[in-house]
């Protein structure tokens, strides 16, 4: 599939993909307003492998949908991949997920009735991309998941794992430089968690910026930075060894 995004640097030179500043999320419940995001700061390096992590009520899924720009910030700056997405509309926010992110959902959000190479597909019958490159990027991304000899079974016919690997084909199709993953072992046993976890780890390695929003200390110990959320601050942001 080439570079993802067309992001991949050589010799490991470090190049911001994401770069927010005093970013902020203010609900309003009635009469009450919640905070669920406050003025956070967030660098991400292109390659970066990332958990995003913190207890129910943290901003952790606030702040994924921004990131994701699945939502809009109520104060702050983002940039993302050199563009500032702050301000955009809705058909602007529209293009640059199918762009610039692949999603991955926890209930792999999968069409039931279509086959694995159907559900791939559809980001690029969205995007335009003709039948014969179609063909080709399916193919490619259900090989880069290890599934290429099931693609034309239904999701009744695959098991937990194997759903979960046909969302990341999705999520790959396009070539995204980010996959944003949220609790995507959360529907599956311990083994199959384990197996996606090596697939991230694999996309990361050929150069995918991957982010995994997770309460399991398990699923972070795969990434090379954790950050965790509590009252919808930043509480804590530190790299492993190595990274």
């Amino acid at each position: 599939m080439g570079s993802p995004g067309g992001l991949g640097v050589p010799g490991g030179e470090r190049r911001a993909i994401i770069r927010m500043r005093g970013i902020s999320k203010t609900y309003r419940m009635g009469a009450h307003e919640v905070r669920a995001l406050v003025e956070a700061d967030l660098d991400v390096d292109a390659t970066e492998y990332i958990a995003l992590m913190g207890p129910s009520g943290s901003g952790k899924t606030t702040f994924m949908n921004i990131i994701g720009c699945l939502d809009t910030p109520s104060a702050g700056h983002y940039e993302l991949s050199g563009r500032d997405v702050t301000s955009l509309g809705d058909d602007a926010l529209a293009r640059i997920r199918n762009r610039e992110i692949g999603f991955v959902f926890q209930t792999f959000n999968l069409l039931p009735r279509a086959s694995a190479f159907s559900n791939v597909e559809l980001p690029l019958v969205y995007a335009g991309v003709d039948g014969r490159r179609r063909r080709e990027r399916v193919r490619e991304a259900l090989r880069a998941v290890g599934l290429e000899d099931r693609t034309h079974h239904r999701p009744n016919e695959l098991s937990g794992g194997e759903r979960q690997r046909v969302a990341i084909a999705r999520a790959l199709v396009n070539d995204p430089a980010i996959i944003l993953a949220d609790e995507p072992t959360g529907n599956l046993d311990s083994r199959s968690g384990a197996e996606i976890m090596d697939v991230f780890g694999m996309l990361n390695t050929r150069g995918n910026t991957v982010i995994v929003v997770t309460h399991d200390d398990e699923v972070a110990a795969h990434a090379r930075r954790e950050i965790r959320l509590r009252d919808g601050r930043i509480e804590s942001d530190r790299r492993r060894d190595g990274a």
